[in-house]
């Protein structure tokens, strides 16, 4: 035990060595060294870590060094000088070998995450400064988990032959989360709509699947460049963030974070040019690219966009090396930024290589076949940045920086990929209720990045009050290396469809497959082979639904192009989406006809969180050489068509009143989105929308049928919650124009949970 005790007090005990000059007098000449004490260590080892030698005098500050480099060595945990007569006597205390190192108490990190993170090793010798560098290593590993009170305290336990046990005792504490975000400077925007632009989140309970709420001074620094991107892009060119302060509560339990920030004026664009020493290029050929406009409010984003539409453009005419700056000129009295988009021949640099790191699982092909840039291509800025875009796209990584580094030559330059991977595995439940389809359940179990090579892999069950469906999928993006995706899906599903009185099984599978025909614009083609069963026709349903009663086999081709230029990803609030959708049936089977449907969507911001969407849709179909049928046609209402039921627009049996589906239709939609004012709880948008419409034309012999061209219109107030147990839609549509046979609803409503 005593030995225990002065092993410890010799390892952790801050000893400074005695000096030379109180235990060895000077004079004399050394004749013997020698060397007391050491085990593992050979004594010619010692001799030779030491500054002096026989035959030299009795030096003491030569001594004093000799003594140093041999503490120096980390292979002594003391070390003394002594001397007899001509004989100097070192005698040494080696430091223990270490035997094993344990862990205890960690529960959160793993003991193999742990050992990577530290430097000290079984069979290593042990020392007071390795053993603290990996206390803090491990509390720095507990610190990005966001347990700032954790704590570890180094103990060990002596063997024989000098060997010790290291083990690290953890107390992980409890997560310091962040309990508060305060401003301080903010006049133009409020508390609640900048915490919405930061990654960081305060602690709220339902934030349990989160980490955003858990302090992080990395997420911290990325938030400041996102106030700052923000401010930016509403006009606040001299915007800055004064500084961020993150103080930890007395209890050490959360922390509060106050942003002081500096807003400055509010500018507009003012004049607006373009300029080029490239020689054969007219400004006026790509004026048209110019998103930014004299007198509309400053924004960065739309300096940035516009940069990369003329990098593109300037390239596509044939001038490989392009360097476009702004030329800024800002005047303070009037708040106007003028710019002059200068189109210059850049340096001529080549890339050398694509450097990748931090992807353990995914495949570096699947990085570099998102890049717009290969090895022995022109360097391309924008081509570089729109790189990054579509590897953060993949949504398979955490993070990605992207950035390129001087080569082996002046023309050549080293782009540099580092990456940190993401959980692309998902098992998720949901349930719901909603006003057309009724209570709903689902399982999905999906891979994203199947076996590292980006397939999508899904499977899919889910039961409503009026449905059950089965539907596997599996998606190849880049099909036989090339940038064409490919998928297969199966399918088995149920519908009541009770607007109409059937009820209808499909079981079916489709080929599918996609591409790019420009950076934003695809075409996807699908083949789908079905067999289709109307049953459970009552009695009192409409001629028209009685006459498909039965089974049929549908063999058709899809074909849709779409062209998107949306921000803000599900929830666009700038740009535009159009689609453009045809479907032939009649590739064999028993049923044939042909449909279309355009769309268009277009999102604008207003001002403050404040977005207007304007939509519309058309579709027509027509059978070919037979009557439609009632399960092909459009059908509107419901969450489609606001203020009336699924169905309840359109032709529609006098008999039965069946709802029998149109051949045509067309709808628009103008929508405003707005905050409700309390963001800081909840995240609620409010908006208030008008849906026009109509749905008309059938064929075949129907009986006596209600029909009309005649617009429909409703307009109404609703509300979206991002609850914490999944989305909330609740709309009450108030029906303007409508005819006496159409059926209407004046709430609709949906509750969905992902779990």
């Amino acid at each position: 035990m005593c030995g225990l005790f002065a092993l410890f007090l010799q390892a952790f005990l801050a000893v400074d060595p005695v000096s030379a000059q109180d235990a060895v007098p000077a004079g004399g000449v050394m004749r013997e060294i020698r060397i007391d004490g050491a085990q593992r260590v050979d004594p010619e080892t010692v001799r030779s870590y030491m500054r002096i030698q026989l035959g030299d005098p009795f030096d003491p500050i030569v001594l004093d060094e000799s003594l140093k480099s041999l503490f120096e060595t980390g292979l002594f945990a003391d070390v003394t000088l002594a001397r007899q007569g001509d004989t100097l006597i070192v005698r040494v205390v080696e430091n223990p070998v270490i035997n094993r190192i344990a862990f205890e108490g960690n529960q959160r990190i793993e003991d193999e995450e742990l050992e990577g993170e530290i430097e000290l090793r079984p069979r290593v010798v042990f020392t007071r400064t390795k053993a603290q560098n990996d206390v803090q290593r491990i509390l720095e590993l507990y610190r990005r988990e966001g347990r700032f009170n954790a704590t570890v305290e180094p103990k060990i336990i002596q063997l024989e032959q000098n060997r010790v046990d290291l083990v690290f005792e953890i107390d992980e504490g409890a997560v310091t989360e962040i309990s508060a975000i305060n401003f301080v400077g903010n006049r133009e925007f409020s508390d609640g709509t900048l915490r919405g632009e930061l990654v960081t989140s305060e602690t709220a309970w339902w934030r349990f699947f989160t980490s955003a709420d858990v302090y992080d001074p990395d997420r911290l620094a990325f938030d400041r460049e996102n106030l700052r991107r923000f401010y930016l892009s509403e006009g606040f060119a001299d915007f800055r963030v004064v500084s961020t302060i993150a103080e930890l509560s007395p209890d050490r339990s959360s922390f509060i974070i106050t942003f002081t920030v500096d807003e400055g004026p509010r500018y507009r664009f003012g004049a607006i040019d373009i300029s080029t020493t490239l020689k054969n290029l007219d400004p006026e050929e790509v004026r048209d690219l110019v998103e930014t406009e004299e007198g509309e409010w400053y924004d960065a984003d739309l300096v940035d966009d516009t940069v990369d539409a003329l990098t593109e453009a300037v390239g596509n005419l044939g001038y490989a090396f392009v360097d476009i700056r702004t030329q800024i000129d800002r005047n303070r009295e009037e708040l106007t930024i003028s710019l002059t988009y200068e189109i210059q021949e850049g340096p001529k640099v080549y890339v050398e290589r694509i450097d990748i790191e931090g992807n353990v699982r995914t495949l570096d092909r699947v990085i570099r076949r998102e890049f717009r840039l290969v090895e022995g291509d022109a360097f391309n800025a924008a081509k570089l940045r729109r790189s990054r875009e579509r590897v953060q796209n993949l949504e398979f990584f955490q993070a990605v920086q992207v950035t390129n580094e001087p080569g082996s030559a002046a023309d050549k330059t080293v782009v540099k990929v580092e990456v940190e991977e993401a959980s692309t595995g998902e098992v998720s439940l949901g349930a719901g209720v909603s006003t057309s389809v009724g209570p709903l359940a689902r399982i999905q179990i999906r891979e994203r990045n199947l076996l590292g090579r980006g397939q999508d892999l899904r499977l899919g069950f889910q039961l409503s009050g009026i449905s059950s469906q089965v539907d596997l999928s599996f998606t190849e993006p880049y099909f036989m290396g090339r940038d064409v995706s490919a998928g297969v899906d199966l399918f088995r599903n149920t519908l009541e469809r009770e607007e109409s009185s059937f009820n209808q099984r499909r079981l079916g599978g489709a080929l599918r497959g996609g591409y790019n025909l420009t950076e934003y614009t695809r075409n996807i083609w699908r083949y789908q082979l079905e067999r289709r069963t109307i049953e459970d026709v009552k009695d009192t349903a409409a001629f028209a639904v009685k006459s498909e009663e039965g089974t049929t086999v549908r063999s058709g081709i899809n074909q849709e192009l779409i062209w998107d230029r949306t921000e803000g990803g599900i929830n666009p609030s700038r740009g535009f989406l159009v689609s453009y959708e045809a479907n032939f049936t009649g590739l064999g089977g028993d049923v044939r006809f042909l449909r279309n449907e355009l769309k268009g969507n277009y999102y604008h911001p207003l001002f403050e969180d404040f977005t207007l969407f304007v939509g519309g849709t058309v579709g027509h179909m027509d059978g070919l050489g037979q009557d439609t049928r009632v399960s092909d046609r459009f059908f509107l209402g419901g969450t489609t068509f606001r203020g009336f039921e699924f169905g309840g627009i359109g032709p529609r049996d006098i008999a039965s009143e069946d709802a029998i589906g149109g051949k045509q239709y067309y709808k628009g939609t103008v929508e405003l989105r707005f905050p409700l004012g309390f963001q800081d709880a909840l995240d609620v948008q409010g908006r208030f929308f008008m849906d026009a419409g109509a749905v008309w034309g059938f064929d075949g012999d129907t009986g006596s049928v209600d029909d009309s061209t005649a617009p429909r219109l409703t307009i109404g107030p609703g509300l979206v919650w991002n609850s914490p147990l999944g989305l909330v839609a609740i709309d009450f549509g108030f029906p303007i124009l409508k005819e006496e046979f159409d059926k209407t609803q004046l709430l609709n409503f949906s509750f969905g949970v992902q779990f």
